[in-house]
């Protein structure tokens, strides 16, 4: 499967029907094109994009997500880590978000990556194109996903790279200058610098987190240390119709953890908890981290991998960048013994991220149900084997 090496050129869709971008979002064609420059400015959203009204109930209050402040774990202070540990249980196994702050990262790194991403997506769409995503790739760009779905499209469009830590440093500028050309070279060290720092950060985490679950403190930062990563840039456009639209729909990511950096002053994410949608409004100097899929099953269901979507805005643009950290493609998830009590049964058969983000891919759009769906397509799936089998 491609995952870990970079795509070569292509353009999709053709030249010819991006010339074509307004005669398109009216008509009946599957290769419906998102131009965001064209459809920021449309009084009526294509059809393509409206939701369930199910699904895209408003808000009704502020996420009170814990604030993780690392500077004492870095440190090695006991009484700072204990209570950083607390603040992460707690939150994880309610809802899986927690915002951390002090985490080292370095603000003109943060305000390099964010302006470079509006850099890019100001881009005219057939320069931006050069770099479309390939089928199972996650490298590139794709504008509302319309490449993989014909309804309930997403009002965003998105630059991705898959960061593999045993490939050479220079793997994403390679890839932005074949694609794009010498001038995007800067682009690409500044992604692999930020990916470079995201990837210490979420390792960081992931000791954090097995301090929380009463692991030994090295177990997941030794599982995770030559995993893949992806790292994605968000561009939600305005849109004149936000309320019949979202900028990604409720899903629960397959990935292990997200860490999550919101631009400025502009809402956007949501999650599902309580019964209802709450905000998660963006913190000055501080990330959201969440739980996922694959973190979920490795922890035997202790901590929770929690529905989320993101809105959109008439009045304002907004962007984020998502670093997801995953195990190494062919590692098998099997949460440690400790965390599967004498006699408790597991929650979740034995897999490899590989398995799971092809499920993704070609079998399954990501949803509230996708781990569990996932878990029963492998035990009835003709390569079932006893390495599969839910046993304590």
């Amino acid at each position: 499967m491609e995952y870990s090496s970079p795509t070569s050129l292509l353009l999709c869709p053709p030249i010819d029907l991006i010339q074509n971008v307004e005669k398109d979002a009216g008509s009946d064609s599957s290769s419906f094109v998102f131009d965001s420059t064209h459809h920021r400015n449309q009084a009526s959203i294509p059809r393509q994009f409206v939701w369930p009204a199910s699904e895209r109930s408003g808000a009704s209050n502020e996420l009170q997500a814990p604030v993780v402040d690392l500077d004492g774990f870095f440190r090695g202070d006991r009484a700072s880590t204990e209570l950083a540990a607390e603040l992460v249980r707690s939150a994880c196994t309610d809802h899986g978000f927690f915002q951390v702050v002090n985490h080292g990262v370095s603000p003109s790194l943060v305000a390099d990556a964010l302006a470079t991403a509006e850099e890019f997506f100001k881009l005219p769409l057939v320069h931006k194109l050069r770099a479309c995503r390939k089928p199972r790739s996650m490298w590139g760009y794709t504008g509302a996903h319309s490449d993989r779905f014909s309804s309930k499209l997403p009002w965003k469009e998105t630059l991705s790279f898959a960061n593999d830590g045993m490939a050479s440093q220079s793997v994403i500028p390679d890839y932005l200058i074949a694609n794009l050309g010498t001038e995007f070279h800067r682009m690409g060290k500044v992604y692999e610098r930020y990916c470079k720092a995201m990837e210490d950060l979420s390792l960081s985490i992931m000791e954090l987190i097995g301090i929380s679950l009463g692991v030994d403190r090295s177990h997941f930062r030794e599982f995770f240390s030559d995993g893949s990563s992806i790292m994605r840039c968000n561009n939600y456009p305005q849109c004149q119709e936000p309320e019949l639209t979202l900028g990604t729909g409720p899903h629960c990511d397959p990935t292990s953890i997200t860490i999550l950096l919101q631009q400025g002053d502009v809402d956007g994410l949501e999650v599902f908890t309580g019964g209802g949608w709450r905000l998660v409004r963006p913190m000055s100097g501080a990330f959201v981290v969440n739980i996922g899929d694959t973190f979920m099953a490795l922890s035997n269901g202790r901590y929770k991998s929690c529905l989320h979507r993101a809105v959109v805005n008439r009045i304002r643009e907004r962007r984020s960048l998502a670093f997801f950290l995953c195990p190494r493609e062919d590692r098998v998830v099997r949460p440690p013994g400790c965390l599967v009590e004498q006699g408790e049964a597991r929650k979740y058969p034995d897999f490899t991220w590989a398995e799971l983000f092809d499920f993704t891919q070609t079998q399954y759009r990501a949803d509230t149900r996708t781990l569990q769906t996932f878990a029963q397509w492998l035990l009835s799936s003709n390569t079932s084997s006893s390495r599969r089998l839910c046993s304590g």
